[in-house]
């Protein structure tokens, strides 16, 4: 499994395509998949940017604990999570990445782009929203003390 740590800027250009930062890619296995899965985070204003067998293990993580066959609910859920979902994969020639335009709509990127790296998947940023989507360090720590009261 690859560990994405840190971050990189990057400009849009006219079409939807950006440089996929070659601090990321150069953590891919050589020869290995290049196939990412981009996807709106539920929870922020940013798109997840998953490696394709992240993605395998994530979605049939999440399929093991639903019943879409007799569950009206799951089926939903089930359905959500794969809608406005997009399979990218960066070009020989310069390593960019086309992202669908429904996909920069919805989080509002215009032009200037963040990818923050954190851990098993990267989040995609338009930069103005970047640091405005960051938590307070009370916030923080608040969520910790919750977290490790839950152990």
């Amino acid at each position: 499994m690859v560990t994405f740590i840190g971050n990189c800027s990057a400009k849009l250009d006219d079409k939807g395509r950006v440089v996929f930062p070659s601090p990321f890619k150069s953590l891919m296995p050589p020869s290995g998949d290049m196939r990412f899965v981009l996807k709106k985070n539920l929870f922020k204003d940013c798109l997840d940017m998953f490696t394709f067998e992240e993605w395998e293990r994530q979605s049939s993580e999440m399929y093991g604990k639903l019943n879409i066959m007799f569950n009206k609910d799951h089926d939903s859920l089930w359905s959500e999570f794969w809608r406005e979902s997009a399979v990218v994969r960066p070009d020989e020639k310069l390593g960019r990445i086309t992202i669908p335009r429904k996909l920069l709509e919805s989080i509002g990127i215009t032009k200037e782009v963040v990818f923050a790296g954190c851990g098993y998947k990267i989040e995609i940023w338009a930069e103005d929203r970047y640091e405005s989507g960051r938590v307070s360090h009370d916030k923080l720590l608040e969520i910790a003390a919750k977290l490790s009261e839950n152990r």
